[in-house]
């Protein structure tokens, strides 16, 4: 009996008049006196099934002790429903099964929630997540999810790529973000790390001659989460040798297109926009920008280099900026709503928000008194300001204005209901600083990794003016949020000591961490560079998800915590004795 022959979705009227056998959980049950009508529930969709004493007292007698959740297998002939209790919401909506022998599997308690609330909180849901899977829209996510790796595959595969598996267990390297450390028991004082990006073991294999690789590969970091950030996830995983930049995106393009189109049935056009990091920061002020609606950013810091507006003044004066933006028909928004932006802009550091409002030929602000006829003529021709319109400003250093900026034009765009929901805007970004400057470390990081290619006809700035070299990098962008990012990678030995030290990192530490790739390097590494995807933020987009986590199986919270297993969990002394290692004094025994 518990040998199926059908998942649900496969009952159809092509069926009618075969036995079936069904295994699964009993979602409703409805008693109509002498008939039992129950839905049967597996991880395909959900199937009517009768019980009628007429064609089984045993089947009907069982029936009246189901409850919900029951794992059960039922045998019996597939029909046709009467007209009347057609259900038209399911696939199998014209047909149920009559059954003829029903087994209860297994027995359930009663659930901590309703399988078919929608207003579960998440604590709920991510303890007693086996049950919130069982719930259609999560099943539906993560099947979704296994047709999107399916399809990765597949696309791959014929385009000739080989998929290998990196180590888990590695060492801990500088510049990236937190590591994951794991005490090593054989060899007392020394750690592994878990990997953030198999980066240099796919750098190893383009030296092997591996020539076009691919990993769907979990990875590892131990930093703040947010929505769209778990400590472990996946990310599709590419490396190429004897490629440029375009071919890269080419590949990616392609493989975008069919995944939208087989698991969406959406088309996408190609190629996407290519805009520089450049570009992107004076547009948008983000280099995530989401290109679905217009609102784009003017730098008006030439116009106000002597004016009477001090906060414009000063900006300027100590090195930053003054920025527009210009809402058509934007005197629609009220005061009440100009303050809930400015205080927007607030919470990433402005220090509030200037504005005019154009009514006619009146502009109504309280800056405009110390605006010059140059100065309102300049204005009205960089932003095309016009009748009904409304400019914000931001003035200050750059990052400031850009970061408030960015974050106020996407809450115009929401407000003003310039943002289509259904539309799919990717944009690729490139040429992002090869190194900043890190104030708290008085010193210069790499912006994406330190084996990124920096471009070649900068390289004469990188002793003097690091921060003017411009990289190989390149993002993908969604709608404003970051799906991949990927370079063209050193593959010298001398250009990669360059950047090394441009970083501080000595030559001794270079090769304490980093021999083994500089000792690849010197044996033929061909020119070669990739990109990941991070898979968890990709797939809820398509689904058009708020959280990774609804498309994760078994996710952690914001503190990093599986309610499930309760992980993680203090450990024993003894196996702190084993791995050499003990508790700070104060702390418990266990850890």
């Amino acid at each position: 009996m518990s040998k199926r022959t059908h998942y649900c979705e496969e009952i159809g009227e092509p069926l009618v008049g075969h036995e079936v056998c069904l295994c699964g959980w009993t979602q409703t049950i409805r008693d109509h006196g002498n008939v039992i009508f129950l839905d049967l529930r597996d991880r395909t969709g959900v199937v009517q099934v009768v019980c009628n004493p007429e064609v089984s007292e045993d089947v009907h007698r069982t029936g009246e002790s189901l409850r919900s959740e029951y794992v059960i297998a039922v045998r019996g002939a597939v029909r046709i429903r009467s007209e009347d209790t057609v259900n038209p919401a399911l696939p199998s909506g014209t047909v149920e099964v009559l059954a003829d022998r029903l087994e209860i599997l297994n027995r359930s308690d009663t659930p901590p929630f309703s399988l078919d609330e929608d207003d579960v909180g998440d604590a709920v849901r991510l303890k007693y997540r086996y049950l919130d899977i069982r719930r259609p829209a999560m099943m539906r996510n993560l099947l979704f999810r296994h047709k999107v790796n399916e399809t990765i595959r597949g696309f791959l595969n014929e385009r000739g790529f080989v998929e290998v598996e990196t180590p888990i267990l590695t060492r801990s390297t500088p510049e990236g973000a937190r590591d994951f450390l794991v005490p090593s028991r054989l060899n007392p004082g020394t750690f592994y790390a878990l990997p953030q990006s198999p980066q240099l073991f796919k750098q190893l294999l383009m030296a092997a001659g591996l020539d076009r690789y691919y990993q769907i590969v979990r990875c590892f970091r131990d930093e703040d989460l947010r929505a769209d950030r778990q400590p472990e996830f996946t990310q599709l995983d590419l490396e190429l040798s004897f490629i440029d930049e375009s071919v890269i995106m080419d590949v990616i393009e392609t493989l975008l297109v069919r995944l939208f189109r087989e698991t969406l049935g959406r088309e996408i056009k190609t190629p996407f926009p290519r805009i520089t990091y450049d570009e992107a920061m004076l547009k948008y002020g983000t280099d995530c920008p989401d290109t679905r609606f217009g609102l784009e950013l003017t730098d008006v810091s030439h116009l106000f280099r002597e004016t009477g507006v001090n906060v414009f003044r000063k900006a300027i004066a100590e090195g930053g900026m003054v920025k527009a933006i210009n809402v058509k028909q934007g005197h629609v928004l009220s005061r009440k709503e100009l303050d809930e932006l400015t205080e927007l802009a607030g919470r990433f550091g402005a220090k509030g928000m200037a504005w005019i409002k154009v009514e006619g030929s009146e502009w109504l602000s309280p800056i405009v008194k110390f605006f010059s006829d140059a100065e309102k003529t300049g204005l009205k021709q960089a932003t095309g300001m016009d009748d009904g319109d409304l400019i914000l400003f931001g003035a200050d250093h750059a990052k400031v204005v850009n970061d408030s900026l960015s974050q106020v034009r996407l809450a115009v765009g929401e407000r003003m209901g310039l943002i289509d929901s259904n539309r799919l805007n990717f944009i690729w970004v490139s040429e992002f600083p090869l190194l900043k400057y890190d104030v708290n470390d008085q010193r210069y990081v790499a912006v994406h990794h330190p084996f990124t290619a920096p471009i070649p006809e900068d390289l004469h700035l990188l002793e003097e003016n690091p921060e003017r070299v411009r990289s190989r990098a390149y993002d993908i962008v969604l709608n404003g949020i970051e799906i991949g990012g990927g370079s063209i990678r050193i593959h010298d030995c001398e250009l990669q000591e360059r950047i090394f030290e441009a970083l501080s990192i000595s030559r001794e530490e270079a090769h304490q961490k980093f021999s083994f790739l500089l000792e690849a390097f010197r044996y033929g590494a061909p020119p070669h560079g990739g990109i990941a995807l991070g898979l968890d933020r990709l797939i809820m987009l398509m689904l058009g998800g708020k959280t990774i986590r609804d498309v994760i199986a078994f996710p952690k919270t914001q503190k990093g915590a599986c309610l499930v297993t309760s992980a993680p969990a203090e450990v024993d002394v003894m196996q702190l004795t084993e791995l050499g290692l003990r508790l700070e004094v104060g702390r418990k025994k266990k850890c």
